[in-house]
């Protein structure tokens, strides 16, 4: 059900206020650009920031709009497993089709701890769930084995992995299997993941460029890495800027760009420097064309 491009939506803002119009906006982007799924309510869609009545009417609007056409996975995190399964079972009231729950941070806890976490919202919740690895914000990372015995559970069904391991999906492939989902959670190794087992991207950079990420992916899943490392060396400068900066306020601002919604962003998350915004628009200038660029040149022999 989860491989190819899928986006970790933004959530569109308005004078403090979930900006509905500027939301179906962005889905119509992602409907008629070959998004293969979504993801709400994820760090992309500032969920920290979104109250739980919030968070429940962004994924009941997003679900009716989307009617079924493609998945649409629900964030539900917390270092709290209480709080983190409260999450799960609102979000399963909407009509999500899976949840997306990250290890608990802030207080570090072990591989036994992360595996109880996982369980405990496994046990009390009825929707398929990816584990979200993401060690740099998360301070823990799941290990491969650990992984593994989370696979064994009957409704984990994958992981959005931001480990930035690129042997790690070779690695759980190995532990786990071919019935599981691989799906990078890092624009910039995109291809390479895939080229070492993985089987998607739950993606930023398809907030702005649905497309070309969609296409990267189709590259992949055909073998067809020439093809792949061109899309993914064509987008290299546009992920490399809005970088600059903690997301979501670069993708944020880059949709502005388009039009999509305002570059609106929630406390603690704060407007760009300049320095950062123009690096975005320069890098949006070199991306007019929808066409990938001419493979690498091959490397000479030394």
């Amino acid at each position: 059900m989860f491989e190819g491009s899928l986006v970790a939506l933004i959530t569109p803002f308005s004078e403090g206020q979930i900006d509905y119009p500027s939301l179906l906006r962005c889905l119509d982007h992602h409907l008629e650009n070959g998004t293969q799924g979504l993801l709400i309510a994820g760090t992309t869609g500032e969920a920290p920031a979104l109250n739980k009545a919030e968070y429940q009417q962004l994924l009941s609007e997003v679900c009716r709009y989307i009617a079924g056409r493609i998945p649409v996975i629900a964030g539900a995190t917390s270092y709290n497993p209480i709080e983190a399964l409260a999450l799960a079972q609102a979000a399963e009231q909407t009509g999500v089709d899976a949840l997306l729950c990250a290890a608990g941070y802030y207080n570090r806890p072990n591989q036994q701890g992360l595996y109880e976490h996982f369980r405990y919202v496994h046990d009390n919740t009825h929707l398929p769930i990816i584990i979200y690895n993401i060690p740099p914000r998360t301070i823990v990372d799941i290990q491969p084995d650990t992984m593994a015995r989370l696979a064994q559970l009957d409704r984990v069904i994958g992981v959005k992995d931001a480990c930035r391991d690129l042997a790690r999906p070779m690695q759980e492939r190995i532990l786990i299997g071919d019935l599981f989902c691989y799906l990078s959670g890092d624009d910039c190794t995109a291809a390479a993941y895939n080229a070492m087992g993985g089987n998607g991207i739950i993606s930023v950079i398809a907030n702005l460029l649905p497309a070309h990420s969609r296409q990267l992916q189709d590259a992949c899943r055909a073998n067809d890495f020439t093809t792949a490392t061109a899309i993914q060396r064509q987008l290299t400068p546009m992920i490399q800027a809005l970088g600059l900066e903690p997301n979501p306020a670069g993708i944020k601002y880059a949709c502005s760009l388009l039009g999509l919604c305002s570059a609106e962003l929630r406390l603690p998350m704060v407007e760009l420097q300049e320095s950062s915004k123009a690096a975005i628009r320069e890098a949006l200038e070199q991306l007019t064309s929808p066409t990938p660029v001419s493979p690498c040149p091959p490397r000479l022999s030394a």
